[in-house]
C-alpha cells in the first residue's frame, strides 16, 4: 500500500448566489451571495484530509491574492501542496453558481483556464508521486493530454484510479478511460454523457441500468449522485440505492465531491463496498446542510453519526 492519496485537478473560488424572492430575468435580483473555497479535486482532497488521509494535491492557481488565500486554507486543512503550481500572470480559477431558493443548482459558470498549466511534462516529472500512491483521483478540469498521462501513470504503477467528471460538459474527456477506473462518481446527467446517451430526466431505474453498463465496461465501483441526494451504486457483485438523510437543505455545492472522498476513504481502509457507499451517502447529507463546499470540522465520527442503517 502506498503512502498517500494523490489528487489531481482544479482549485477554484466558489461564488454562490441564492435569490431571496424568486428570480426575474433581465434585471438584478436581491440575493444572498457567499464565497468559499472550491474545485472538485481540491474539495475531494480537503474532505480526505479531514477524515485523516495523507493527501497530496496537484493543482494550479494564479499568482494573485485569491490563489494565495485558497492555498493557505487548503494547506491548513492538512493537504500537502508541495507540488502545486502558482502561475505568474494567470487568474486563479473560479466557479459561479446560481442556486434556487431550495439550494439546488440552477446554472453555473466555471473558469479553469489556469489548469492548462497541468501538463504531461509536469505530471511525468512527478511520477514518483504516482508510484508511491495508494490511490489516485482526477477530475474533469484536466486537459485531455494531462488526463491521458495521469491514467497511463496510474496504470504503469498499478494504483487504483478514481474520477469525478466535475461537469456534464467535461465528462466526455473520461470516456476513453472508463475501463481503467476503480471508482467513478457522476450525477445522472454526467452518467448519460459518459455513455453518450440522451438524458431524458430523473429515473432511478435508468440510472441504475446505466451504472451496470459502466461496471460491465470494467469500472469496479460506480456511485451515481441523485437529485434527491441519495445514491445509486453498482459493483461487479451488487447494486442498490441508499436514500438521503438530512434535516435541512442549505446548499448542494460540493455534495458530489464529498461523496467521492468518503467512498475513497472507505476503500483505503478496506471497508466492504456497501459500507463505502453508505459513508458516501452520509457525506452527501452533511454537505447538503452546510453553506460551505466542504463541511467545517468534518470527521469520521460525523460521518458515522449520519450513516444510513
Amino acid at each position: 500500500m502506498g503512502s498517500h492519496v494523490l489528487v489531481i485537478g482544479g482549485t477554484l473560488l466558489d461564488a454562490k448566489g441564492t435569490p431571496e424572492a424568486g428570480l426575474e430575468p433581465g434585471t438584478s435580483n436581491p440575493a444572498v451571495i457567499r464565497y468559499s473555497r472550491g474545485g472538485t479535486a481540491r474539495n475531494v482532497a480537503e474532505n480526505l484530509a479531514c477524515l485523516g488521509a495523507e493527501v497530496l494535491l496537484l493543482t494550479a492557481v494564479g499568482d494573485d491574492r485569491t490563489g494565495q488565500r485558497l492555498m493557505e486554507q487548503t494547506g491548513a486543512s492538512g493537504v500537502n501542496l508541495d507540488h502545486a503550481l502558482t502561475v505568474p500572470n494567470a487568474d486563479t480559477g473560479a466557479y459561479m453558481a446560481l442556486l434556487d431558493s431550495n439550494g439546488n443548482l440552477s446554472v453555473a459558470l466555471d473558469d479553469a483556464r489556469v489548469m492548462e498549466c497541468i501538463t504531461p511534462a509536469y505530471l511525468n516529472g512527478l511520477r514518483r508521486l504516482f508510484r508511491d500512491a495508494s490511490m489516485i483521483m482526477v477530475d474533469g478540469s484536466l486537459k485531455e493530454s494531462a488526463l491521458r498521462s495521469a491514467v497511463r501513470l496510474a496504470e504503469k504503477y498499478n494504483v487504483p484510479l478514481c474520477a469525478d467528471p466535475s461537469s456534464a460538459r467535461l465528462a466526455h474527456k473520461l470516456r476513453p478511460y472508463l475501463p481503467y477506473l476503480h471508482l467513478l462518481v457522476p450525477n445522472e446527467v454526467e452518467e448519460a454523457e459518459l455513455l453518450d446517451v440522451d438524458y431524458t430526466g430523473h429515473s432511478p431505474d435508468t440510472s441504475l441500468a446505466l451504472a451496470r453498463r459502466l461496471v460491465n465496461m470494467g469500472i469496479s465501483h460506480v456511485a451515481i449522485t441523485l437529485p434527491d441526494f441519495g445514491l445509486n451504486y453498482a459493483t461487479g457483485s451488487e447494486t442498490g440505492y441508499i436514500p438521503p438523510s438530512y434535516s435541512k437543505h442549505v446548499d448542494s455545492t460540493g455534495t458530489g465531491d464529498a461523496v467521492t472522498a468518503a467512498i475513497m476513504f472507505g476503500m483505503l481502509n478496506g471497508l466492504p463496498a456497501l459500507e463505502c457507499m453508505r459513508l458516501g451517502a452520509a457525506a452527501a447529507s452533511l454537505t447538503l446542510q452546510s453553506n460551505e463546499s466542504v463541511v467545517p470540522n468534518l470527521s469520521l465520527d460525523m460521518l458515522y453519526d449520519h450513516l444510513i442503517v
